[in-house]
């Protein structure tokens, strides 16, 4: 078990019980120094992914009278916790909830430390896909039972750059697993890998534009101004999605009234 692992199952549940815990939780950080934090472990996380764990329920800050957040270190484990058990478990938040209430019961959760699962086929969304997104990552042989493709259908959809490795390793992560599955379902309707090299141009031509959008961002000091950097790129992908979708609606529908 990891160290945050270790941390997280001995810490007392979020919020309700922390009066109980004054003397070890004297030390209250904000949300920049949490994402400082966590950052070191957990490379992609954002402050969006903080506010949507605390959204969905898997950790309680304290808030001050101003309503700023303040997370102690049992906040920060359980962030740790969750982090890992999406990472390294592929596990459901659904089911990484249960274990933490096994844990503030004092139980052993069911699902610890459990098989590695693969998350469920991820489907098509909009706004949220990338506001709270879970990362998974896996090896290729995982990614090809995950997405049902034969290993020659994954060469072919790295040549034509749709799917690769995370850099700097063999694995790969929940975007690899959506394009392939995405991909296999286009497919069938007769829509083959090389036809989709302009979806790739177009998303390369977008996080150029995204990039070039919060690069005054990258510079600002302290962990509340990188964090900015990662949430707005994110929330301009979002919206760019969003943007597509109506664009492709709007000309399907112009066709069929022609």
């Amino acid at each position: 078990m990891s160290g945050g692992l270790a941390a997280a199952s001995s810490a007392p549940r979020s919020g309700a019980t922390r009066s109980d815990q004054a003397g070890q939780n004297a030390k209250v950080l904000n949300i920049g120094q949490v994402l400082d934090r966590l950052r070191a472990d957990f490379a992609d996380i954002t402050l969006s992914k903080i506010r949507y764990l605390e959204a969905e329920g898997l950790v309680e800050p304290a808030r001050t009278s101003a309503n700023y957040r303040k997370y102690s270190v049992d906040d920060v484990a359980r962030l740790r916790y969750v982090l890992h058990a999406q990472r390294e478990r592929f596990l459901p938040l659904r089911v990484i909830k249960e274990e933490l209430a096994s844990l503030d019961r004092g139980e052993t959760p069911v699902h610890r430390p459990g098989p590695r699962a693969l998350p469920p086929h991820p489907a098509p969304t909009g706004l949220d896909a990338f506001l709270g997104a879970e990362r998974v990552r896996m090896s290729r042989r995982e990614l090809l039972a995950a997405a049902g493709l034969g290993d020659e259908a994954l060469t072919e959809l790295e040549q034509h750059g749709l799917v690769g490795p995370i850099a700097g390793g063999g694995y790969y992560d929940s975007d690899a697993l959506l394009v392939a599955r995405t991909v296999a379902l286009l497919a069938g309707h007769g829509v083959q890998p090389r036809h989709l090299r302009a979806a790739r141009t177009v998303a390369d031509r977008e996080a150029g534009l995204i990039e070039a959008a919060v690069a005054p961002l990258r510079g600002q000091r302290g962990g509340e101004g990188s964090g900015r950097h990662a949430e707005t790129a994110d929330e301009l992908a979002a919206l760019l999605v969003r943007l597509h979708a109506a664009l492709l609606r709007s000309r399907l529908a112009a066709g069929r009234s022609s």
